[in-house]
Formats: structure tokens, sequence, C-alpha cells
């Protein structure tokens, strides 16, 4: 198991990266997992990343949770995972459902501040059930 937890760290790591560096080279592969809105994504000199704000905050959030959860010794108890990632996705699920009601909009910068905490929680803790 220690080396499916380091392999799927390096992919969590390396999948971030590559949506910056080379997001043409992702956008079919963005194109199966995100809507890729161009008013919802980021662009670095002038490229559209493949995944729109919301999914690149997921993947850097769990991007930076991988090399912390292999570091940390202890597991997390189910009934306290479930409980961490319902509070991680809280921003999300607020920002996301005053949206499609037409209660508030958000820019691309509160999408991907939003679910950070979501990516980082859903990458340490199955990270943490591949330890046990």
């Amino acid at each position: 198991m220690r080396a499916a937890r380091w392999a799927l760290s390096a992919c969590a790591v390396a999948w971030a990266i590559a949506l910056i560096v080379v997001p043409d080279a992702l956008r079919p592969v963005g194109a199966a997992i995100c809507h890729q809105r161009p008013e919802r994504s980021f662009f670095v000199s002038g490229t559209q990343l493949p995944v729109c704000a919301r999914c690149t905050g997921l993947y850097v959030g769990a991007a930076c949770a991988a090399p912390l959860a292999l570091t940390i010794a202890a597991g997390i108890a189910s009934a306290r995972a479930r409980r961490i990632l319902a509070l991680a996705a809280l921003p999300t699920a607020v920002t996301w459902t005053l949206e499609v009601t037409g209660v508030a909009g958000f820019g691309n910068v509160a999408r991907f501040i939003a679910a950070l905490p979501l990516g980082f929680a859903a990458a340490a803790l199955v990270l943490s059930v591949l330890r046990d």
C-alpha cells in the first residue's frame, strides 16, 4: 500500500502541475470531466486551462494535501472523516447553490478558493484510508 499511496500522491501533484504547464494536451481529458466554460476558467498566457476554476481548486487542493498526507502517521476514523469531508465541501456547496439559484454570482478566484478545502480533504482522506 505504501507504493500505491506514493504513486497516487505523485499523480495528484503531476496532474495539478500539468493543468497549468500543458493545458492544450489535457483539453480532451478536461472535456470529459468539466464543462470548460471560458468565463468560468482561468487563462495562463492566453491559453484556457482544461478545467474550470472550481475544478482547478479541487485539483490544486488535492495536490497540496498529497505530500502532507504521506507524512501523517495516524489514520482518521470513518465517522470523523465524513464530518471533515462535509465541512470541507461546505464552501463549494454554498457558492454553487447561490450561483445556481441566482442569489449571488462569484468570480473564478472565489470558486477556486471555495474548492480548495474539498480537494485537500478528499485527497487527505483517500490517502489516509490507503494507509490503514
